[in-house]
């Protein structure tokens, strides 16, 4: 269907997104309606298939789009050094990247049970991507003898978990700013691979 002319398609379709991310963040997936996002947005519900396929369409995009951004941000660090030179680079980019972000962070975890197959498996293939990258870089510290780590896969996940949990409880203002917190969670990470920090 052809957009009216005058129509606003470059801000518009980020309004959506932006909506259906707050609602699912705040109400569940499978609680909001397309009727709820087309409110938030201040256009009639039918307008929302200008955008968008349906809620499952939104659902997935936001997954996809968040993973890719992350994906491309981790390769435009390049990260260099030696194993734990890279594990810390590592650590304070996952933390920076995600702080800012606990709508999606929620969204990556709990939602990904109502995607369908196909594209629940194209999410999995970009979280393995990225999971990859820090196994990498935690293979090389083992061969190098800077880490001792029983299992690489098992390590990487639980270190993506731990440094994920943080969207969970920190909150500005706190005891503890973020680059303090940031620094505990390098130490952190370290110690969990057996590095020797200087």
């Amino acid at each position: 269907m052809a957009r009216k002319q005058g129509s606003h398609a470059g801000i518009t379709g980020p309004k959506v997104q932006d909506a259906a991310l707050r609602l699912f963040a705040q109400h569940g997936y499978a609680a909001v309606s397309m009727r709820q996002i087309a409110a938030e947005v201040g256009v009639q519900a039918g307008a929302l298939y200008n955008y968008t396929a349906d809620k499952q369409s939104l659902l997935f995009d936001l997954l996809r789009g968040n993973m890719t951004e992350l994906i491309d941000a981790l390769d435009a660090a390049a990260l260099t050094g030696t194993p734990l030179a890279r594990l810390d680079a590592f650590t304070r980019f996952h933390i920076r990247f995600h702080l800012p972000r606990r709508d999606t962070v929620f969204l990556s975890y709990m939602e990904l049970r109502n995607l369908t197959d196909e594209n629940f498996a194209q999410i999995a293939e970009l979280r393995r991507a990225y999971e990859d990258r820090l196994e990498g870089i935690l293979h090389d510290g083992v061969a190098s003898g800077d880490f001792t780590v029983p299992d690489c896969r098992v390590a990487t996940l639980g270190l993506i978990a731990l440094l994920t949990g943080i969207t969970n409880w920190y909150r500005p203002g706190g005891r503890l700013t973020a680059a303090e917190i940031e620094a505990n969670y390098c130490t952190l990470v370290c110690q969990s691979v057996g590095a020797r920090l200087a």
